[in-house]
C-alpha cells in the first residue's frame, strides 16, 4: 500500500514568513486541486478522496484512505483525467472497490487553489517535505482563505518526522490542524 506521514498546522502568513527565513531553500509550486465525489457522496462518506492536483501544469491524480492514526493509504499518478486515472490507481494497490464506486460517475465537489513553499529538510532519522501552504479553500460557491505548514514523512521514521514537527510548532507558535484541505472544502460546500 501506498502510505502517507503528515502532520499539518494551522499558521499565519507571518508564522510563514518567520519560516521562510529559517528554511531559504523553499521552492514554490503553484496547486490547483479539484476534489471529487460520487453524486451520492460515498467517497466523502468513507472519508476517502480523490483529486486532480495540477502542480506547476503538471496533472497529478491521488486516492487517499484511511489507515489509523496520523497515517493514509495514498496512491498518485500522473493522468490529465480523474476517470482515466482510476484503473492506473488500482494498478498501483489502491482498493479495486474504488472502480465500482465511482462507476455511477462523479461530480466535483469541491477544490482549493495555493502556493506551495517546499523544500525537503532531514532532521535526525528523517526525510521530511517541509511545505509551507497559502491560498483559498472553494465549496458551494464560496471560498475560505487558509494558510498551514505540513510536515511530510519521505524516508525514515515516524517518530523522529513527529519530534521535527512538534520542534517546528513550538519554535513558531504553531497550533495543530486536525482537518484535511478536504474536509474544510467539503464543510465549505455544505454550509
Amino acid at each position: 500500500m501506498g502510505r502517507e506521514f503528515e502532520l499539518k498546522y494551522a499558521a499565519t502568513a507571518a508564522d510563514l514568513e518567520k519560516i521562510k527565513l529559517r528554511y531559504p531553500r523553499l521552492s514554490p509550486i503553484v496547486m490547483e486541486t479539484t476534489y471529487y465525489d460520487t453524486p451520492d457522496g460515498l467517497l466523502g462518506n468513507l472519508h476517502w478522496t480523490l483529486r486532480r492536483r495540477m502542480e506547476n501544469g503538471k496533472s497529478v491524480c491521488t486516492l487517499k484512505t484511511p489507515a489509523g492514526g496520523l497515517s493514509r493509504g495514498e496512491w498518485e499518478t500522473e493522468c490529465g483525467s480523474i476517470l482515466d486515472a482510476i484503473p492506473a490507481l488500482i494498478a498501483l494497490g489502491a482498493p479495486k472497490e474504488l472502480e465500482d464506486f465511482t462507476a455511477q460517475g462523479l461530480t466535483e465537489s469541491c477544490g482549493a487553489k495555493f502556493t506551495r513553499l517546499a523544500a525537503a529538510v532531514e532532521p535526525e532519522s528523517c526525510t521530511v517535505e517541509l511545505a509551507l501552504d497559502e491560498g483559498i479553500l472553494t465549496g458551494g460557491g464560496k471560498e475560505l482563505p487558509f494558510t498551514e505548514v505540513e510536515v511530510e514523512l519521505k524516508e525514515g521514521s515516524e517518530e523522529a518526522a513527529a519530534a521535527f514537527a512538534a520542534r517546528l510548532a513550538e519554535e513558531f507558535g504553531l497550533q495543530p490542524e486536525y482537518r484535511s484541505k478536504v474536509a474544510r472544502a467539503r464543510a465549505l460546500a455544505q454550509k
